[in-house]
């Protein structure tokens, strides 16, 4: 199991104090946040891709090959990387060229967005979200695995005798997750190529999700990629905790009651009873993350959201700190009854492992 923080970049107002962060501010926040999760022992940080207020991370390979720099284990991923609006060929060479950087350390989350109006501002129409997201994420598979394409779409024009540079490291590209929180067309892409499927498991019912990975794991099998069981599930989460569940609860009140995206609607309570969202101590956490198995199957990957709705820096790096003391009992009680052949989570390593062998 991989255990990680992801970050939306929201510049959010403060609801305790009504102050809010400059977006410098927010920007080296979040790498702040990066080099905490490294300290701490986690695996992964993920960051989102955003091109409007009031969010700040609209690039994220630039913050991802700083934090490459700064740091030496952890694995440097996407929140969401836009198959839809980013032309695929810079993707395939952004990507590869922080692979390099990073050494390998790299993996990205592809994904739609669910902001609609970034598709004109690039150029799109939303109308042609998934057919924008099969297109494109062919021609990015293809670029990293073929040294010259040539290639002819709907969405862009044509490629001959194409060589994207540079080529992935050590030939093997970086791992991709599809992430997806209402679509089966993105489950099928993530089953046909063999790549992970992520589920965001943030603001729906577990039953919603439930049926997007069992989808997923079906067509997995039906690919001839393994198993049903053997196929590469990553999860959101998202938690507050204090020593007990009381000062938990009264602290993060006023940051859920106003979020812009879950305020002013179904109470904290409500919210924590019908979604992953766990309030409370360090053990309420670790009993409610540990039932998304039972929920799940054997997954790989676990992210947690942990610095939105206006939550100040030293709260998070608290936060974290709870994190980094629950993880090794997490990690220990996901192993127990795991089956030998549920495979962990992709690295560049275990992938070039997989090469040469």
């Amino acid at each position: 199991m991989q255990f990680g923080v992801f970050t939306v970049g929201d510049v959010t107002p403060d609801p305790t104090t009504g102050r809010t962060p400059t977006e410098a501010e927010r920007i080296k926040a979040m790498v702040a946040i990066a080099l905490k999760a490294e300290e701490v022992g986690l695996d992964v940080f993920a960051t989102g891709e955003h091109h409007n207020p009031p969010f700040v991370p609209s690039s994220p390979t630039t913050m991802l090959g700083y934090i490459a720099a700064r740091t030496e284990r952890l694995i440097l991923s996407t929140a969401t990387t836009l198959i839809t609006t980013n032309d695929p060929v810079k993707i395939a060479e952004d990507y590869a060229m922080l692979q390099h950087l990073a050494d390998g350390r790299v993996d990205l989350i592809m994904g739609r967005g669910n902001t609609g109006p970034v598709y004109p501002w690039f150029g799109k129409d939303i109308r042609d979200g998934i057919d924008l997201a099969i297109e494109n994420y062919a021609l990015l598979h293809k670029l990293w695995r073929e040294d010259v394409v040539d290639w002819q779409g709907k969405h862009r024009t044509p490629l001959q005798s194409f060589t994207s540079t540079p080529r992935p490291l050590d030939d093997v590209p970086p791992f991709v997750w599809h992430g997806s929180i209402r679509s089966p067309q993105i489950a099928e892409q993530a089953a046909y190529y063999g790549d992970g499927f992520f589920a965001n498991h943030i603001f729906w019912p577990k039953e919603h999700f439930q049926r997007l990975i069992t989808f997923y794991r079906e067509r997995y099998e039906h690919h001839g990629h393994g198993a049903a069981h053997q196929a590469i599930v990553g999860l959101g989460g998202q938690v507050f905790m204090r020593r007990n569940s009381q000062d938990a609860v009264r602290e993060f009140r006023p940051y859920f009651d106003n979020a812009p995206v879950y305020g002013h609607g179904p109470s904290l309570e409500e919210f924590t009873e019908q979604t992953p969202l766990t309030v409370g101590s360090p053990q309420e956490v670790i009993d409610k993350t540990l039932t998304f198995r039972e929920h799940f199957g054997d997954y790989q990957r676990q992210l947690f959201l942990m610095d939105h709705a206006g939550l100040p820096l030293k709260t998070v790096l608290e936060q974290l700190d709870f994190l980094g003391e629950i993880v090794p009992t997490l990690r220990r009680e996901f192993a127990v009854g795991r089956p030998a052949d549920v495979p962990d989570a992709p690295t560049h390593s275990s992938m070039l492992k997989a090469v040469v062998r």
